[in-house]
């Protein structure tokens, strides 16, 4: 049996054979509302292996070089859903993280640069900014964008954040010692697992909708070196002073061992010196 949006049916095939024998393929095609590739493929089937080639073929390949061997297939299905203790671990679960360290979440989001003097957002898209922001572009200009590297820690919420150039292995791989470091200071001194998503780095839905929330789109940017000093400044409120959930309500400061000693007394008014939110 054909898929749903087959043109021709087994019956469809058999009227195109019998117009094709006192016709041209073409005028036939033409005429059914198929292209000629498909007219000749159903004839040249009919005359090959007659009224059993008009029967539609499965697309899965006859031969693949590259497919996994059955022995290791056989071993996937013996090994997959079967954890050490013998429990089958078929059924997703949730990942809960014991404690500090225990799981930190890579996580990096791209956001397009800021040009001097802010964008469409705050000028609007028919503004000059824009339409000149448009010119350059189209005489070739790159816009560029900032990536915004984070690694979270999974028990505390603890949040490590840089706007970095790019998402290439060894960037990523240099975020990530630096955010040991910091962790480390904080006394978390050791990470047990890396937990990433897919993607061309790692990415994280929950952080990710929290920054475009609270941070991002919140308020109105003019340049790249205002929203760095902005992150900067959310940085220090979400790690040390911003209810968290997943941290029954306290800040994720809160739920480490060790006390915390960097945290910058002026951020306070650094944070309300910020352009006001749009939020009600």
């Amino acid at each position: 049996m054909g898929h749903r949006n087959a043109p021709l049916s087994m019956e469809g095939c058999r009227r195109l054979v019998r117009r094709c024998q006192t016709r041209p393929i073409a005028h036939v095609a033409a005429e059914m509302g198929i292209s000629r590739a498909c007219a000749s493929k159903w004839v040249n089937r009919w005359r090959r292996h007659g009224e059993a080639g008009l029967v539609d073929r499965s697309s899965t390949p006859h031969r693949s070089p590259n497919a996994t061997p059955a022995w290791a297939i056989l071993q996937i299905g013996r090994r997959r859903f079967i954890d050490p203790g013998g429990e089958s671990n078929c059924k997703p679960g949730e990942i809960v993280a014991r404690w500090p360290g225990h799981m930190v979440h890579l996580d990096v989001k791209k956001v397009g640069r800021i040009p001097d003097g802010g964008g469409w957002r705050i000028h609007g898209r028919d503004s000059d900014q824009a339409k000149a922001a448009d010119r350059a572009k189209s005489a070739g200009a790159k816009r560029g964008y900032v990536y915004l590297h984070s690694a979270i820690d999974g028990f505390s919420r603890l949040s490590y954040t840089e706007p970095l150039p790019d998402e290439k292995g060894a960037t990523a791989a240099a975020f990530l010692a630096r955010a040991k470091v910091w962790f480390a200071a904080h006394g978390i001194n050791h990470i047990h697992r890396i937990v990433t998503d897919n993607g061309a780095c790692h990415r994280s839905g929950d952080f990710a909708r929290i920054v475009d929330e609270e941070l991002l789109y919140a308020r109105e940017f003019t340049s790249d070196d205002a929203r760095t000093a902005a992150i900067a400044v959310w940085n220090i409120h979400y790690n040390y002073h911003r209810p968290h959930s997943g941290a029954g309500g306290q800040p994720p400061a809160a739920r480490l061992r060790a006390g915390v000693t960097n945290v910058q007394p002026s951020y306070i008014q650094a944070f309300r010196s910020l352009p006001p939110t749009s939020e009600p």
